[in-house]
């Protein structure tokens, strides 16, 4: 009997319903005019244009002009029409992008190909910044073929190790992004474990802050916590461990406990579980879109229509108090 050498695992194809809900619930919105931070490169640049092109954003280019043409070049695009304000490099990009939100020139910032902490540095800058009284924290906004509804990893990219406080912002952060997007919030608070226990501070926390919910500090969203990812998604395994809440089973947004765990998370759904992430930075006077060059192009896309929806939520609810 021969034996092939080689095991073919089975490939679950990416599902974009959830991407282009998203894009399409943007379609009875105007365009939104989105600074765009030294789009430099093909790839921030291409994101940029596809977003105008799905009438989701009306793009001001912020950097060099001479290097934002030649990537323009190097795709094959045209800028014609598009307005470009010139910089001499990423910093003074990042400053000036800033200096056109806080003037109104815009109602959400898209990072371009400088670094992450460039432009955020920018923007939590206590003079010249977008700082609230908020902890700004990153949001990936995923569509898992896996799973049955839209699954929002909270924070994967900003905070490195969240103290309680911090957390609590992040969780209004990201209730507040699924009312946006008319989710109803079911918060998971995840740990390994759903038992609290002094072992595991991240148990404390987790229990902390479903107190905080009930007390009001949190609003918004049904919380429960903690919860192990499992018990989290999965029905069958919160019945097992007997956990009965209307959030364990059923969860749409995971708060992890730290920076490590969430970007590990994010990426094993994205890279074994073929999901797609729209990252976007919120408790910023604006939403900022975080694209990476591993993006997909409907992934750009799906963070520009994300913050978009988010943006005019803002615009028609009270904006977050600035500090």
């Amino acid at each position: 009997m021969q034996v092939s050498d080689t095991v073919e695992m089975p490939v679950t194809p990416r599902d974009h319903t959830a991407y282009e809900r998203l894009i399409e619930a943007n379609r009875d919105l105007p365009a939104a005019r989105t600074i765009v931070a030294h789009p430099c490169d093909g790839p921030s640049l291409q994101g940029a244009l596809d977003a105008m092109d799905g009438g989701i954003i009306e793009p001001v280019l912020v950097g060099p002009e001479a290097r934002i043409l030649a990537a323009a070049e190097e795709i094959g695009r045209s800028l014609e029409g598009i307005e470009i304000v010139g910089t001499e490099h990423s910093h003074a990009s990042a400053e000036r992008a800033v200096e056109l939100i806080r003037q109104g020139a815009g109602v959400f910032l898209m990072k371009g190909s400088l670094h992450s902490d460039e432009i955020l540095g920018a923007v939590t800058n206590r003079t010249t910044g977008l700082r609230t009284e908020r902890r700004i924290s990153h949001v990936f906004a995923m569509a898992v073929p896996t799973y049955d509804q839209p699954l929002m990893i909270t924070d994967a990219a900003v905070n490195l190790f969240p103290d309680l406080d911090d957390k609590r912002d992040i969780v209004q952060n990201v209730i507040d992004l699924a009312l946006a997007l008319n989710l109803e919030p079911k918060v998971a608070i995840l740990s390994a474990v759903e038992t609290v226990t002094s072992k595991l501070p991240s148990t404390i926390d987790a229990a902390a802050l479903c107190k905080m919910a009930e007390r009001g500090q949190i609003t918004g969203g049904k919380l429960d916590g903690p919860l192990a990812f499992d018990n989290a998604i999965s029905p069958e395994a919160a019945k097992i461990k007997g956990i009965v809440s209307p959030v364990a089973g059923q969860a749409n947004i995971l708060v992890v406990p730290d920076l490590e765990a969430g970007n590990m998370l994010a990426k094993n759904l994205t890279f074994l579980g073929n999901a797609d992430a729209a990252g976007i930075v919120l408790g910023a006077r604006v939403p900022i879109v975080l694209t990476s060059r591993a993006d997909t192009p409907r992934a750009r896309m799906a963070s520009c229509a994300v913050a978009a929806l988010f943006a005019d939520h803002q615009q028609r609810n009270q904006p977050i108090a600035g500090s």
